[in-house]
């Protein structure tokens, strides 16, 4: 695949601006929890800064972007078991579009030896940033890249991948070694790393690593690459799920439960009153990239979690009109439970979500709304309920120094749908919007501190993957 100009993409993994309950945002997925539920043994935050991406957890610290109150980006790295910032770093943005929102630092590494990965402001010649790999504990700086253009960099499985030179015709995807920074191999074209392994986990097949890449094209593709040599495992054109016509304008996300990648792609709607672009779900499996099932013209709702657990849905006509909420199960696509569309208020409201993901709750401001048993599609008691949605569906755009048009992470508030309502002091939000590293749980709150708990066991993806 060759790229022919800077695409306008939306990842909806991170989804940049909501519009809740009156545009296409607000059909979506969510998922119930996966990770065991343990006594808290650890608690922890940092009110003073501002961060603005998703936290990456991993080898025994946390990373993030924040905002500086100058207007500067900058990573900051925390010790996952006090809390206590260990460094800072000044960071930058260098083609990454505003729709993606603000590109979090990469973790490689375990314990002992992790590497934090992040782009820094250092201009040299016809360079626009420097890749830096920093030791995660000290900060002391391991190896450098020069970067024109690039989304910036993520982990896949025991290595690092990016794409660079994203702005030009000449983008490349490249897959580099966390020690040394040496390019293993490269493609050409825009993609993304959507689930990769790791031979330590045990779950890679003969010791090899593999990763699934997003191939962003006009016809974009899923490949899944041997990671130490890129060789090309399976290939599979994702119009053939959903059909022909997507447009990754309208955004895309993507989860794994077991043997089965979960994919999804979101409508886009150029003008008022044109059609909307190909969108749906769809499940391939792992090991060949078949596909083990297909869901057209189902979008997915906000707030919501990784895609890959329990699936809440909302149906559209090929006229454009909304229908029902469909939960599906992941693994085969079919129809678990469906509520009614004529079931949702008349007046404006948002989506909320208990903690354990048992009901579907209808959100009306300062006013009373209602809620329905996710399995049995029965009205419930609210009184007593703790829900969750977003603490604001106009937030602010980020001041950051000559990069308009980003948003930071949208947070989630504790309300009672009962009376439409916030709830003071309601604990920290679900795992299902945390997501769980090692029994960690970190996220920033609507002032954009971050906070950390130790409080459930293994690993759950959260709402930003």
């Amino acid at each position: 695949m060759a790229s022919h100009a800077r695409p306008r993409l939306r990842k909806v993994i991170i989804p940049a601006h909501f519009a809740i309950g009156v545009s296409l945002a607000l059909a979506g997925c969510s998922s119930g929890p996966a990770a065991n539920r343990a006594a808290t043994t650890a608690m922890w935050a940092d009110t003073g800064v501002n961060a603005v991406s998703r936290p990456i957890t991993g080898g025994g610290v946390t990373a993030v972007t924040g905002l500086r109150k100058d207007g500067a980006l900058e990573t900051d790295v925390y010790d996952l078991a006090a809390g206590k910032r260990l460094w800072a770093r000044p960071t930058t943005i260098a083609g990454r579009p505003a729709g993606m929102g603000v590109q979090p630092p990469a973790l490689a590494g375990t314990a002992g030896t992790a590497v934090v990965v992040a782009l820094e402001p250092q201009k040299q010649g016809k360079w626009n940033a420097t890749l830096v790999a920093r030791d995660a504990r000290t900060g002391q700086q391991k190896w450098t890249r020069p970067v024109d253009s690039t989304f910036g960099p993520v982990r896949c499985g025991p290595y690092l991948c990016m794409s660079e030179f994203t702005a030009r015709k000449e983008a490349r995807f490249v897959a580099l070694d966390p020690v040394t920074g040496h390019a293993l191999w490269k493609m050409p074209g825009i993609a993304e790393v959507e689930w990769s392994d790791d031979p330590a986990s045990g779950r890679a097949p003969g010791g090899a690593a593999r990763a699934v890449v997003f191939r962003m094209a006009k016809h974009p593709v899923l490949e899944s690459r041997d990671l130490k040599t890129g060789r090309t495992l399976w290939s599979f054109p994702v119009e053939q799920a959903v059909g022909m016509g997507v447009n990754l304008s309208g955004g895309w996300a993507f989860g794994a439960v077991g043997d089965t990648l979960v994919g999804y792609l979101a409508p886009y709607q150029a003008k008022k009153g044109q059609p909307l672009s190909t969108f749906g779900f769809f499940g391939l499996r792992l090991a060949d990239g078949h596909p083990a099932w297909t869901r057209p013209r189902l979008l997915r709702v906000y707030p919501s979690a990784n895609p890959a657990i329990a699936l809440i849905t909302r149906e559209i006509d090929p006229s454009g009109k909304y229908g029902g909420f469909a939960r599906l199960d992941p693994r085969s696509g079919r129809t678990i439970s469906r509520i009614p569309a004529e079931k949702a208020p008349q007046s404006a409201w948002w989506l909320a979500f208990p903690a354990n993901l048992s009901a579907l709750g209808f959100l009306t401001k300062d006013h009373p709304g209602t809620a329905y048993d996710l399995a049995r599609t029965t009205p419930v008691p609210l009184k007593g309920i703790t829900s969750w949605s977003f603490c604001t569906v106009d937030p602010a755009q980020l001041r950051i120094q000559g990069r308009p048009g980003f948003y930071p992470v949208a947070p989630l508030c504790a309300y009672d749908v009962a009376t439409g309502k916030r709830i003071g002091d309601p604990g920290p939000p679900p795992a299902w919007y945390t997501g769980v590293v090692d029994g960690w749980r970190i996220w920033r709150d609507e002032n954009g501190a971050l906070h950390g708990a130790h409080d459930t066991k293994g690993d759950s993806p959260g709402m930003y993957g």
